[in-house]
């Protein structure tokens, strides 16, 4: 089968397509057909070297966490009924920029009829990840929260399942392109992390005691310029470091304050835990209230265009591969 090979750690390049066996289901497992690939942006990470303490996955891989498909074979232990059925599934870090893909059956989750497969592959990491946070932070109505990286592939979510529970939303992201889609999306305030005095807009924006929840998808300087404004006995959730680094917070301020703060850890989850989150998810979007914001589609072969584009951050939304 085809897949998308990275044979040393560097730039995009180092994706390049190859052959390699097709893949046998062992106990507990399914192979899956893979029709799109879901990417983010640590994969762009893992391919340069820099998360190799983070990640451990040495050259030769096969790069891709999520995939969307349909059940082609089984291994011993798992219900035959799952051969034939359309799945989202996560896969770890590796594996998923190919043809097929062996995933745990404990992961896979049905696609509900009617939902196209590229909506389906865009909430296989957002999807999930943002419905976590909504839980984990308490998000509810009438809280003020403020979400950085508003126009990426999570933050699109993000602002849309905040708006549904009755939250008010101030989206920062960066250039008005980016800015047109998160106010599109239904943001009650947008910021422009390009203008200089963005944290002063958006304190503005939120009012005098500042953003109940701060959802910071991005970190480094942005997170951390953002942690003062979230109120006293707020909740601040630094998940994302596609700048490099998680935002470097200070521990004994937000206990002062009486800030919660969540990271990373606090959404990674039980094999049960992420099928319950991506079923709701998949729900929803099938159902029309969430709907994916899909920025590109390469197919497998341009693996390398894709990373090249996600890391030139010019696209707004998802990037999928298609097989």
């Amino acid at each position: 089968m085809r897949v998308a090979q990275v044979n040393e750690f560097g730039g995009p390049e180092v994706l390049v397509t190859t052959e390699i066996p097709d893949p046998v289901a062992g106990p507990g497992e399914a192979v899956v057909a893979v029709c799109v690939v879901d990417t983010i942006f640590v994969e762009t990470q893992i391919r340069s070297g820099t998360f190799g303490e983070h990640f451990p996955v040495q050259p030769p891989y096969v790069p891709g966490g999520g995939i969307a498909g349909t059940v082609r074979a089984v291994g011993e232990g798992v219900d035959k009924a799952w051969i034939g059925r359309r799945v989202i599934t996560s896969l770890g870090f590796s594996g998923g920029y190919a043809e097929q893909a062996v995933a745990s059956a404990a992961k896979l989750v049905p696609v509900p009829d009617g939902l196209d497969l590229r909506d389906a592959a865009a909430l296989v990491h957002d999807g999930v990840t943002a419905t976590a946070l909504l839980e984990s932070t308490g998000l509810g109505s009438g809280d003020r929260v403020l979400i950085l990286g508003a126009s990426g592939g999570m933050g699109t979510l993000l602002i849309q399942l905040a708006k549904a529970v009755g939250a008010e939303v101030v989206g920062v992201a960066r250039g008005e392109l980016k800015t047109s889609l998160v106010r599109e999306l239904g943001a009650d305030a947008v910021v422009d992390a390009t203008s200089a005095d963005w944290v002063a807009l958006a304190r503005t924006a939120l009012g005098p005691a500042g953003a109940d929840v701060v959802l910071d998808g991005v970190g480094g300087d942005l997170g951390l310029a953002a942690f003062p404004l979230t109120a006293d006995g707020g909740r601040f959730s630094a998940h994302g470091a596609p700048t490099g680094g998680f935002a470097p917070v200070d521990a004994a301020e937000a206990e002062r304050r009486g800030i919660k703060l969540l990271g990373i850890g606090d959404v990674q989850l039980s094999d049960e835990e992420y099928v319950r989150l991506a079923a709701k998810a998949l729900t929803a979007a099938a159902s029309g209230s969430l709907h994916p914001v899909i920025g590109g589609e390469f197919p497998l072969e341009r693996a390398a265009e894709a990373h090249a584009a996600i890391e030139g951050r010019g696209l707004r939304g998802k990037v999928l591969l298609t097989t």
